[in-house]
């Protein structure tokens, strides 16, 4: 291993790696390279995350390390953790652990422990492997578990058969790494986690939004991993409605050809014409708030109105009226979704021209005119918006005459 690091990583960070394990050596400690750093090494795949194993007290060694570089510590002491910036690499020291799940889904309760009992928690085998980072036996793998030979065999294995029940969130995880390295979960693995797929009521719904907000975000092509998760019954235990197919992988290749594909927008696609009822479930067993929810519950609406876009006559202040209420990503996949030319032509215009429009006169300049503030006020200046999406005015001396005509008729 210690070719495969010289090779593979940057100068700065290989001296970086041999300074700070000779100086947890100085400290009594042994410093470890660990799961997924080592994993990507030995497949020869880019990876700008170091992840540290210390035998000891990460947090102060991390302390240390971080104030010889200058660096800003981020400290988790629940779970013994701090991690910093290295140029371009994110350097995460934990203090190796072992851990015990008060029931199925928890968060776990984390102890001190060994290498050997930090990596036989872990949650497979191409995961479960060490690299020494001592003086005396720096680039030594640590393979307790058979990971190199899975790695060799292009599988993702569990360690052991509860694995999937005391974190059902390592359901999410197999199928994230089998697609994203062109793996294939082993056979048993597979067997235990369709066994145990029900273990995924058991998840929080943060922890559930968290995996599928992985997926979205961190996969090159998250349509895989949603496919296969739809194959093993998995976005079905989540929501019965939920499925991965054909007409998905076209919408989510269509948001990264065109669009600025985001989590947040790649989620609405996959919610899209679940209806309303559907949104609802959805966004309480996810425990969405905020722009998450207004985007999965947005979409629902639109949908459930889409008809009023579908008329070629709607006005352009309708359009503007009906879809300014909804958050941009909502609007955006139902353009994509929508397999009518008429409505996607009027989502396009909104998009492009009709949010953006704005009135010559402000609410300063009315008042200036002898308009109170107040109810009236708000009800002249949304007709003159109207007006000016219309084209019935055109510039200021145009809305100042629609001014005073609305004036005299109201």
């Amino acid at each position: 291993m210690e070719s495969a690091i010289q090779k593979q990583l940057p100068r700065d960070v290989v001296f970086f790696l041999r300074t700070a394990g000779e100086n947890a050596a100085s400290n009594k400690y042994k410093l470890y390279l660990v799961g997924g750093t080592v994993r990507d090494l030995l497949l020869k795949r880019p990876s700008l995350d170091i992840d540290l194993m210390l035998e000891g007290n990460a947090v102060k060694f991390a302390q240390q390390i971080a104030a010889d570089y200058g660096e800003k510590l981020t400290i988790h002491q629940r779970f013994g953790t701090a991690n910093f910036r290295l140029g371009d690499f994110n350097v995460d020291i934990a203090t190796a652990r072992s851990e015990t799940y008060a029931n199925p889904g928890a968060l776990p309760k984390v102890h001190p422990s060994t290498i050997k009992e930090d990596l036989n928690r872990r949650d497979f085998t191409v995961n479960a492997m060490a690299v020494d980072l001592s003086p005396d036996t720096f680039g030594q793998l640590l393979d307790f578990h058979g990971g190199l030979s899975d790695l060799d065999k292009k599988l993702i294995r569990i360690l052991h058969k509860k694995s999937f029940i005391d974190d059902a969130t390592r359901i999410f995880r197999a199928i994230r790494y089998e697609q994203r390295l062109a793996f294939k979960i082993e056979e048993n693995t597979e067997r235990l986690l369709c066994k145990n797929i029900d273990m995924i009521d058991t998840i929080s719904g943060d922890r559930l939004r968290n995996e599928l907000d992985l997926i979205l975000e961190k996969e090159e092509r998250p349509e895989k991993a949603l496919a296969r998760a739809d194959n093993l019954g998995v976005l079905q235990q989540i929501n019965s409605s939920l499925k991965s197919n054909k007409w998905l992988d076209s919408m989510f290749a269509e948001a990264r050809d065109h669009y600025i594909a985001s989590p947040s927008l790649y989620f609405a696609l996959l919610t899209y014409g679940l209806g309303r009822d559907n949104a609802e479930s959805i966004s309480e067993r996810l425990n969405l708030s905020g722009d998450w929810k207004r985007i999965v519950l947005g979409v629902a609406k639109i949908n459930d109105n889409i008809h009023k876009l579908a008329d070629p006559a709607i006005s352009d202040s309708m359009i503007y009226r009906y879809l300014k209420r909804y958050p941009t990503e909502a609007i955006l996949a139902c353009f994509i979704a929508s397999e009518s030319q008429i409505v996607r032509r009027q989502i396009e215009r909104y998009l492009k021209e009709l949010q953006y429009t704005q009135t010559s006169l402000n609410g300063d300049d009315l008042k200036r005119m002898g308009i109170e503030a107040g109810p009236p006020l708000g009800k002249i200046l949304k007709s003159l918006l109207d007006a000016k999406l219309d084209g019935l005015v055109r510039n200021k001396e145009e809305e100042r005459v629609f001014v005073k005509l609305w004036l005299q008729s109201n």
